[in-house]
């Protein structure tokens, strides 16, 4: 009788055991891996990707886990990251488009000279585009999650830059194609690289200044590095392009509940929060510049003017370049300064 019980208890034992073993795997039955390039005390993994990831953790009540991987520890270079997520070497990666040149045009129309009115409206602009136009054709192989744009970028020097012509015989860093071919035409050098790459850039004389935005030189210790800022009053002198990109095979094996997750943690106002979040973080950047005794060069609009002019051929560039790839280079610029007017004009 003991013998039998014990057996009954045994098996007892046995079945709870393997019913929590089976709880627990379905409390986190997905973890996805996210992948992308700056250190994970940047502004954009603490203020954007790390409130996104824990929000559809929580939504998705434990059974989405996301491991968030900064600085390219999963290996590669950034330029590589959109096919790291197209392939499936991780679930979910945050990028720069224009790290991956010529494969995604038509969001360079958001990246053209003083286009952008602010982060949070281009934001919007973009999302519209990219689900009218885009999310079928050039971004057919991957899953989106999010489009949005940085807040002003603006020049960082090591000598004072006020006219298009004192860029003559600089070697910047361009923060765009579009802003390489505004350089070329005010005859700076152009030099690509990687934002990661900046500081060492700047310390070693490998240039002479960048374009990018306030917020992101806290971490690229841009105002111990130079000295001199170049700000404009208006529309701002650039901007890039983002995308939080997931693979597509990955999100359409999910089963449909936790497919809503993600869906409803992405789209147009997750766009429009990383936008505005990372606009938000330019004026505690620009602080420490004030702090540090710096030369900020605001540019009155009749001097941003000026820019706007030069920059003028690069629309014309940029136009004919979209038109030999068959899309209508100035409709879409007229449709994303429509656009851009329109989520500008509602806030």
């Amino acid at each position: 009788m003991n013998m039998v019980k014990s057996a009954v208890l045994a098996a007892f034992i046995g079945t709870a055991a393997s019913a929590f073993g089976a709880a627990t795997a379905f409390a986190q039955e997905v973890t996805l891996k996210l992948h992308q390039f700056l250190p994970a005390q940047a502004n954009v993994p603490v203020q954007v990707l790390d409130v996104w990831a824990d929000k559809v953790e929580a939504s998705s009540g434990g059974r989405i886990k996301i491991e968030r991987y900064p600085s390219m520890q999963l290996g590669g270079k950034p330029p590589e990251l959109m096919d790291q997520a197209i392939d499936g070497v991780v679930d979910i990666v945050w990028t720069v488009v224009g790290y991956t040149p010529g494969r995604y045009p038509r969001t360079e129309v958001f990246e053209l000279p003083f286009m952008m009115t602010n982060a949070e409206a281009v934001s919007r602009a973009y999302w519209e585009m990219f689900e009218k136009d885009m999310k079928d054709n050039e971004f057919e192989n991957v899953h989106i999650l999010a489009t949005w744009v940085h807040g002003p970028g603006m020049i960082h020097t090591n000598k004072p830059v006020k006219l298009p012509e004192d860029f003559q015989g600089m070697k910047i860093r361009g923060g765009s194609r579009s802003v390489n071919w505004l350089l070329e035409a005010l005859s700076a050098t152009p030099v690509g690289m990687p934002v990661p790459a900046v500081s060492e850039g700047l310390s070693k004389g490998v240039i002479d200044g960048t374009t990018i935005p306030w917020e992101v030189t806290t971490s690229l210790k841009v105002p111990e590095l130079v000295k001199n800022h170049t700000e404009f009053t208006g529309k701002a002198l650039y901007t890039l392009t983002f995308v939080l990109a997931m693979n597509k095979a990955r999100y359409e094996s999910l089963p449909d509940d936790l497919k809503k997750v993600i869906d409803d943690n992405s789209g147009m106002e997750l766009s429009a929060f990383a936008g505005k979040t990372q606009e938000a973080a330019d004026g505690p950047a620009r602080d420490i510049a004030v702090k540090l005794g710096n030369n900020i060069v605001t540019l009155s609009a009749e001097e941003t003017a000026k820019w706007r002019e030069a920059a003028q051929p690069v629309y014309e560039k940029w136009a004919a370049d979209m038109d030999t790839k068959g899309y209508d280079g100035k409709a879409l610029i007229s449709e994303a300064e429509a656009l851009i007017k329109k989520y500008t004009d509602a806030q």
